[in-house]
């Protein structure tokens, strides 16, 4: 089967509490499934796509609810690679709201994600795919995932796929220069990068308004479709020669940001794959604000939600 998005990357088990309760004192946690690439796979195949997520699961109870609660919303997980003795990242929450941030807490240290080589990757899955996705967070998992990300990303170039990569810069697991380069590299294959503002300036030093960050980066990384996003004000776009800025949904209450930037990934990705780049920005800053009012990573709604709210429905009970 050829997939019109396969993702690579990470799953975690997510425990986490509400708002208003602390990690500290929790009698109990919720757990949920994460993980950047798994997110966005999910969301695209809610949208109506054929997804496949591809990574290193352990061969455990652990491992198998991951990958069951993925496939769950309709992304084939049937080509990750089991791993005997292995173990599951995991990650905690603590929601919160203004003025004390939401707390995250990693303990993935030398999961089976990170023990993922080239013996690992379903390289078929990969060639067949109409795009491929990978974010900066899978190569810096360990220095095997490292080389496997170039690897997956020159192999899909190659094979003619369309990559996207998504910077996704986490400063607990390396350095601002050794993500620069490592992006960079993978950059050189790719069809669009995606950033936050926030990882703009962490890993490339690059500030002032989106379109500036934008064109610069598409000048450093020689990637011509660049969107930098602008937390809720918006996001804006560089496609080639043509540019603009989308506005984001300022209205969205926030029940859980965690996972909003995937959704936002996955939207556009779907515009690309439609050549469309200007309209999956639009479509994924309605799927990032639909993702806030949604506990857990995932983004857990049906097509129809998310056109009603492109299309302006302000219905605040829908009967």
């Amino acid at each position: 089967m050829n997939y019109d998005i396969v993702a690579v990357g990470e799953a975690m088990l997510r425990l986490w509490v509400p708002v208003g309760e602390r990690l500290e004192q929790a009698p109990a946690f919720r757990v949920s499934v994460a993980g950047a690439e798994a997110n966005v796979a999910v969301a695209a195949a809610r949208m109506g796509a054929r997804t496949a997520w591809l990574s290193a699961l352990p061969q455990n109870s652990l491992g198998r609810r991951a990958a069951r609660e993925i496939a769950a919303h309709g992304v084939d997980v049937s080509h990750v690679h089991w791993i005997d003795d292995a173990r599951m990242g995991v990650y905690f929450v603590e929601l919160s709201v203004p003025p004390r941030p939401t707390t995250v807490l990693y303990d993935r240290a030398g999961s089976a994600a990170a023990l993922m080589d080239s013996d690992s990757i379903d390289w078929p899955v990969i060639e067949q795919a109409r795009l491929v996705h990978i974010s900066g967070i899978t190569p810096a998992l360990s220095d095997s995932a490292l080389e496997t990300s170039f690897e997956v990303v020159r192999r899909a170039r190659r094979a003619g796929s369309l990559v996207s990569i998504d910077v996704n810069y986490r400063r607990l697991l390396w350095t601002p220069g050794e993500c620069r380069a490592a992006v960079s590299e993978m950059a050189r294959s790719a069809d669009l990068l995606i950033t936050t503002a926030e990882d703009a300036l962490d890993v490339f030093a690059l500030e002032g308004e989106p379109a500036d960050v934008a064109r610069a980066l598409a000048a450093l990384t020689a990637c011509h479709r660049v969107v930098v996003t602008a937390g809720s004000a918006g996001a804006y776009w560089l496609d080639g020669g043509k540019e603009g800025f989308s506005p984001g949904h300022l209205d969205a209450d926030v029940v859980d940001r965690i996972g909003a930037g995937d959704a936002f990934a996955a939207g556009t990705l779907l515009g690309l794959l439609e050549d469309d780049l200007e309209g999956g920005v639009e479509r994924g800053l309605a799927m990032a604000a639909l993702k806030l009012g949604i506990y857990g990573d995932q983004l857990s709604v049906v097509k129809e939600e998310v056109d009603r709210l492109i299309g302006g429905s302000g219905r605040e009970v829908a009967r």
